[in-house]
């Protein structure tokens, strides 16, 4: 794997697909269904669920994977909502004690980051968040930690895991069979897609910034 990826992947081998595939064979797909489910639920916002995805769709693509796409689609959207139904529930439980916890997995910053993109997008966060590194763990914790209603949740929370997983699986999956040598070149795939969804936190950070400067500002004048 060339260098930028290792560094991006944190040279953690079990975060590159290729790795999981050559290791694990045929259990590699239940592998990517905790990942999915553990990334999207229990608090673990350092996992690959992007990479996982679109790598799902170019292995398929690409013949290493005997698996049918439809079938790998309903599957990760199935583990996708039943790990941020986790989460809901975390958030209603203990989420309180976890929001004012402030631990080297659930930091206090991230939630109250989460909670800010909660607040300013609304129920559409559970869709949009699911496209955020961080806040696509921390977005479910949130919801239960704000009472939100069961059932707009289910709702809100099935339509962002349905068009998370159809989106990422189905670009590698079309990119596979438009570009059949990428199967074996998935390290650029993920490099790119690991760029990309730096791209979300980086314009997070800056509004965030810009917003206490315009503070800062305010109180000075």
């Amino acid at each position: 794997m060339v260098w930028g990826v290792q560094s991006l992947l944190l040279g953690i081998p079990w975060m590159d697909p290729n790795w999981l595939l050559d290791h694990f064979h045929s259990e590699f797909v239940w592998i990517s269904l905790a990942i999915v489910f553990i990334e999207c639920g229990l608090l673990f916002p350092f996992l690959p669920g992007d990479t996982l995805l679109v790598a799902v769709g170019l292995f398929i693509a690409g013949g290493k994977l005997d698996l049918n796409i439809f079938v790998a689609l309903g599957a990760f959207m199935l583990a996708a909502f039943l790990g941020n139904i986790c989460g809901y529930g975390l958030g209603r439980g203990i989420g309180q004690q976890l929001g004012d916890h402030d631990g080297r997995l659930v930091k206090k910053k991230h939630i109250e980051r989460t909670r800010e993109f909660f607040d300013r997008h609304g129920s559409k966060a559970l869709v949009i968040g699911r496209f955020v590194p961080f806040v696509r763990t921390y977005i479910t914790l949130v919801a239960g930690i704000t009472d939100m209603g069961r059932r707009k949740f289910l709702m809100w929370s099935a339509v962002g895991a349905v068009l998370w997983v159809l989106v990422i699986t189905l670009l590698g999956y079309f990119l596979g069979q438009a570009v059949p040598w990428l199967a074996s070149k998935i390290d650029l795939v993920i490099l790119g897609l690991l760029v990309l969804s730096i791209v979300p936190v980086v314009i997070e950070w800056w509004r965030h910034r810009s917003g206490d400067s315009a503070g800062e500002a305010d109180e000075a004048a």
